[in-house]
Formats: structure tokens, sequence, C-alpha cells
């Protein structure tokens, strides 16, 4: 199910041996960008349908995440919820990431016992938990949601990009980057723009 250097599914099937069943694996997309949603999504992998390659999201090739991205729809059960930019200016990142990660986990069905969570912090849960710190380089499951996570935010990215051209999001998928930079100096923030975010909020104060 994995390479000995990458994630597995030991965490997984503990839990069934102890009786959790099923085990979904959260993690998040995108809450470092000046711009664009945060995304989280939780997955159910089917135990004897694991796809090959699974890893870490940030360690794949964008490719590979396009092909893992369809064997892992096909064969898993998947949910994704997007924090939206009123949400993470409201709230704060942090708080709309664990909101997101909260209502990824609550549309799943069936309805997992145990949720694996990528990072320190749990979002509220109705279940089981356990936070996994550098999940999604350790478990098979975390992994699997990183992948959706990930993919589904670049693709909404890329989306915005066609919508908000010259900010270049379709390459830095909102990061801040100079051609972000340089793009927000010249034409100004958008409404998909963090206004809570330190650029943005220096950038709105010097009109």
């Amino acid at each position: 199910m994995s390479d000995s250097n990458g994630p597995d599914f030991s965490r997984e099937l503990e839990a069934r041996e102890d009786g959790l069943w099923p085990v979904a694996g959260v993690d998040e997309a995108g809450r470092g960008p000046w711009a664009g949603p945060v995304v989280a999504a939780a997955v159910i992998l089917d135990p004897d349908a694991v796809p090959e390659g699974l890893n870490d999201s940030k360690k794949l090739t964008a490719a590979s995440r396009d092909r893992l991205y369809g064997e892992i729809t096909g064969s898993a059960v998947c949910t994704c919820i997007a924090g939206t930019v009123d949400r993470i200016d409201r709230d704060n990142i942090l708080a709309a990431t664990l909101w997101a990660m909260a209502q990824a986990v609550d549309v799943l069905a069936p309805a997992p016992q145990l949720v694996l969570v990528d990072g320190n912090k749990l979002p509220p849960l109705a279940c089981a938990a356990r936070a996994v710190v550098k999940g999604d380089g350790l478990s098979l499951s975390i992994a699997a949601a990183s992948i959706i996570a990930k993919v589904t935010r670049d693709r909404i990215m890329a989306e915005l990009a066609d919508r908000h051209p010259g900010y270049g999001w379709e390459r830095n998928k909102g990061y801040g980057t100079r051609e972000h930079a340089d793009a927000l100096a010249e034409l100004g923030p958008t409404p998909h723009h963090r206004r809570s975010f330190k650029p943005i909020r220096e950038l709105l104060a010097e009109t």
C-alpha cells in the first residue's frame, strides 16, 4: 500500500482492530495564500483498493496528483468543503480551516468512527479524532485527503485566474509570490483577496 519511505495504513488498520471503522483522513490546502478559499477534504479509503503512489501532495508532481485524484475519487468516499474568503476574514484562517474540516467530515457517508487529522489541532467533531503531526506523510488516508484538497483548490484558483487575469493565480495559486505582489500593487485587490492578511491590509491602508 505504500513504499518504505511513504505513508502507510497502519493507523487505520489498528483502529479497525479496535472496532473503530470506518476511518477517515482529513487535510487542508491553502492556509497560507493571499487569495482564494481554504479547502478541506475528508477521505475514507477502501482497504482493498488503495491507489498506488499516495503521498503528501507537496511531494508529488501536478500530473501525479491529477492521476491520483481520479483514482481516489473512483475508489474511496470523498468530500471537500471550501472556507470562503469572507469566512477567513471574519473568523481568521485557523477557525475557517477547522470549520471546513468539520463540515467535510459531517457530510461523509458512511459516517466515520475515527478521524485522523493532519496537524496538531482538531476540528469540533461528533466522533473520535486524532491529530497526526505531518500526517500527510504518515497516513495513507490523510495523504489521500491532502491530494483531494490540493487538486480541488488548484482547480478553483485556475478558474479564478480566468476571471481575474494578471495575478498569476494559475501558477502561484494565490500565494505571495513576486508576480502576485507586483500585480497587487498595479491592479489592486480583488474580492478574492484575504483582507485580513497583512500584505492586503497594508495595501488597502495606503489607498
